[in-house]
């Protein structure tokens, strides 16, 4: 049977029909005419193939078809009704939920600890387990496997829903000890040995090389558009072994400012702004379709662009 062509009001008015026993009672609960309820009936027993309910000197009966049927139909509407049921809200400080979200290492250092902190006082038992880009692909996040993707994208797919979480500038990390702080220039900085930060996408990362200045980034491609090109001497995926490394003395780390920030207080170190302009980028959240009206999805949701909006 093709269940397409079956009109599933039969299955509220068979629910009824037995419960009642009765064509007009029946019809009354339901607010149809008593003719409406009995070609409903009537319906039923062609699609059941078995006359259902049948008249006694003690009023309808219903058959041993229709008794076997009754607690199953019963049941199936019991779901569908709570399906259609407005979604509870989510119950935050008693969830022992796992949220699963792919933060880019950047996001995962200036974003997540705020987090981090808002939930332990929110939601003191969920659960945060975040992952790397390069353990994510974009179809763990469509099917709903991994909650969120934070990260800056340059692409992703249309399905998905997305928000900004910030706009971020850059900045350059250099060592107290490094002459070229002396005279900060474009030259200068040109002249130096750098530290190269990823640019984090989905999936398992590959190495790249100081020729693929088109994989390389936004300091490298602003670097490109004004003729210039800097000498990479370190390539990392790790913001906290960029700031290591740029304690060197011989060592430049650019990037994004909230990163750099982070440093304000470590006296090894000074930041700079770049001696050339650097278009800012965006961080963003990306989640699948499948997750949008999830509660405890919306709620996180919330939270995060709440927290993002306070963290400096």
């Amino acid at each position: 049977m093709n269940i397409a062509r079956v009109d599933l009001n039969l299955l509220v008015y068979l629910d009824v029909l037995l419960r009642e026993r009765n064509v007009t009672k029946a019809a009354a609960h339901l607010g149809i005419t008593q003719p409406a309820m009995s070609n409903g009936l009537r319906r039923l027993r062609e699609l059941f193939d078995d006359p259902l309910l049948i008249r006694t000197s003690e009023g309808m009966a219903a058959t041993e078809r229709a008794q076997d049927l009754q607690p199953v139909i019963r049941d199936v509407l019991a779901k569908v009704e709570q399906a259609l049921q407005p979604q509870k809200a989510f119950d935050a400080r008693h969830s022992q939920r796992v949220f699963r979200i792919m933060a880019s290492d950047y996001a995962e250092s200036t974003l997540i600890p705020a987090v981090l902190k808002r939930l332990r006082h929110e939601a003191p038992t969920v659960i945060l387990d975040v992952l790397t880009p390069s353990d994510v692909s974009f179809l763990d996040v469509e099917q709903g496997r991994v909650d969120m993707a934070i990260n800056r994208f340059d692409e992703m797919p249309q399905s998905f829903h997305q928000t900004t979480i910030w706009q971020d500038t850059f900045s350059c990390l250099i060592s107290v000890e490094n002459p070229i702080l002396a005279d900060f220039n474009l030259a200068n900085y040109l002249q130096a040995q750098h530290i190269w930060v990823s640019k984090t996408g989905m999936g398992v990362g590959v190495g790249i090389t100081p020729q693929d200045v088109q994989r390389l980034g936004w300091v490298d491609e602003a670097l490109a558009k004004l003729g210039k090109k800097r000498n990479i001497s370190v390539f990392t995926r790790h913001y906290q072994v960029a700031t290591l490394l740029a304690q060197e003395k011989d060592l430049v780390a650019t990037l994004p400012t909230r990163a750099a920030l982070l440093q304000q207080k470590n006296n090894q170190l000074v930041i700079k702004q770049p001696p050339f302009e650097i278009p800012p980028f965006e961080l963003k959240m990306a989640w699948s379709p499948l997750l949008q009206h999830n509660s405890a999805h919306q709620w996180l949701r919330r939270l995060i662009v709440e927290v993002a909006g306070k963290v400096k």
